[in-house]
């Protein structure tokens, strides 16, 4: 009777940690645990959510009922989301922004290091950021709200690398800031096709891209924009900063690209 007992509870407890284990993989944990912010009804606040969350999917029920929406992908830095304001101003502008959480991922390693300003660590990482991409762009495509015609893609420091090299045709236009576009030939450039427009935005003063930790790294990524109609590089004045989203000047120009491109 008591080995009988340990035999049910064994089996008792192998299905209670069955049940625990979450069988999702890394791609669609950095879908799921994404954050989402879509205008707010008749005029007020945006709302914000993880894109597994009962509200997300009680919206998206509505809104596939209904009228389209434009939708801006964002790649966010190596340290994680944030940036909420900047969501707040593109829902306000009638955007709904779809941010995927690349740390959800069970192995993550970071690839900079925000004590020091540097970063170029773990390169494959650049790999994790491009398939992030291809599969929000798959499962966007598949929601019936979304506006095919009018999605982009915005990037920040390692989340602009990612926007910049990444190779699909699926956005409208594309947003990379806080990268030069210069970097180890493996990150270099703009991959993007041609008539697909790309504003640029990074501070002139860029800590991390100061000679002393990134030598050879400085500069804009307008020197890649040559035969790329409809593409800008700003240079913002702001000394020693990295974060150019704070600044209104920088969401001002973005929201004006968006909706300059953006198809009526």
């Amino acid at each position: 009777m008591r080995l009988l007992l340990v035999v049910v509870v064994s089996w008792g407890l192998a299905g209670c940690s069955g049940a625990l284990i979450d069988r999702r993989s890394d791609l669609e944990l950095t879908w799921d645990k994404g954050v989402v912010v879509w205008p707010g009804e008749r005029g007020g606040r945006p709302s914000v959510d993880r894109v597994d969350s009962r509200a997300f999917s009680k919206w998206r029920t509505v809104q596939e009922r209904g009228a389209t929406w434009p939708v801006v992908v964002y790649m966010h830095g190596c340290t994680g989301i944030g940036q909420y304001g900047f969501f707040r101003r593109l829902a306000d502008a009638g955007f709904v922004v779809i941010a995927p959480d690349s740390l959800a991922r069970r192995y993550r390693p970071l690839q900079c290091d925000p004590e020091t300003q540097t970063g170029g660590y773990n390169l494959f990482v650049y790999d994790f950021r491009q398939a992030e991409i291809s599969y929000a762009v798959q499962r966007l495509l598949a929601m019936s709200w979304v506006a095919s015609a009018n999605m982009f893609l915005i990037g920040t420091s390692e989340g602009g690398v990612a926007t910049a090299l990444y190779r699909g045709d699926e956005f409208r236009a594309r947003v990379v800031t806080q990268w030069t576009c210069v970097g180890r030939s493996v990150v270099r450039g703009i991959d993007g096709p041609p008539e697909s427009p790309v504003l640029a935005i990074v501070g002139s003063s860029d800590p991390w891209y100061d000679a002393s930790r990134a030598p050879g790294q400085g500069g804009n990524c307008g020197l890649f924009m040559a035969d790329r109609p409809g593409s800008q590089s700003l240079l913002l004045s702001i000394p020693e900063a990295h974060d150019v989203l704070s600044h209104p000047a920088s969401v001002d120009a973005i929201v004006y690209f968006l909706n300059r491109h953006r198809r009526h």
